[in-house]
């Protein structure tokens, strides 16, 4: 009679996992805001009001030089959106941010007024990685918040495993890896050894403005400033912590199955 019951609520239940990429992307909370856009042409002259309002200094103004944000360093708390006069800067609400290039991060400049979003691995590593991917997580001094959403995407909701993706214990049976945290200075010996036990070629995905830049640490004497200052990183994946949706879809654009997907950011 148990198996019995559990089956019938099983199919009262139905289809637990997210349609997406296939359907729509889970939508954003209210507090998230999402990616950020920078119109410098907005900026009134002189104007710095953003500035000395941003904990992580991921802004700046250089005299006669337009606003320039980086979002590997910002923690989206909003209070430039919220004080800027001109409206330079605003919250597109868009899920989507994962870069392959550090610079691609660093908002303002013309042409450079939103995220250009990561482009595929080459066709040699989607060949070896594009169906099956294992990673090995790194949690590098990290608070647990990009962590946990990390996590979840291994959840019924998210089912990562479904893509062919899933973490594993060991990095000798890892094909890259996924670093979260700021990189303490007592991880970064046991980074670079996870790192070396990776069987070549592989990846390195770096999750998080910590893992980015050192997040609120950023300039301590106790961290690295982010991953790619011990490790090469392959992909980059900003927020605090990032919504799990960003992290998947910085995940399935490095394995090229976003195809039908516009790259351009809106």
């Amino acid at each position: 009679m148990f198996i019995i019951d559990t089956i019938t609520h099983r199919l009262k239940r139905g289809c637990e996992t997210m349609a997406y990429p296939q359907g729509p992307a889970p939508v954003l909370p209210d507090r998230h805001g999402g990616a950020l856009k920078v119109d410098a042409t907005q900026c009134a002259a002189g104007c710095t009001a953003c500035v000395p309002v941003c904990p992580t200094q991921a802004i700046t103004r250089l005299a006669g030089k337009p606003v320039a944000l980086d979002l590997g360093r910002c923690i989206f708390c909003a209070a430039c959106v919220e004080i800027c006069p001109s409206k330079a800067i605003t919250q597109t609400g868009d899920y989507r941010m994962a870069v392959r290039r550090r610079e691609d991060l660093v908002l303002g400049a013309p042409g450079k007024e939103q995220v250009r979003l990561a482009v595929a691995l080459d066709k040699k590593l989607r060949r070896l990685f594009g169906r099956s991917l294992r990673l090995r997580q790194v949690s590098a001094g990290g608070c647990a918040a990009c962590e946990a959403d990390t996590n979840v995407l291994g959840t019924i909701g998210w089912d990562l495993g479904r893509f062919g993706i899933q973490f594993v214990a060991s990095p000798r049976h890892a094909d890259g890896l996924l670093i979260t945290g700021p990189v303490t200075k007592n991880m970064e010996l046991a980074l670079q050894k996870t790192y070396a036990a990776v069987a070549a070629p592989k990846i390195v995905i770096a999750v998080g403005a910590c893992a980015i830049a050192g997040g609120p640490f950023v300039g301590h004497a106790q961290v690295n400033n982010g991953a790619n200052t011990i490790v090469p990183v392959d992909l980059f994946v900003p927020g605090c912590p990032p919504h799990p949706v960003t992290i998947l879809h910085g995940l399935l654009a490095l394995l090229g199955r976003l195809q039908n997907e516009n790259r351009a950011a809106r």
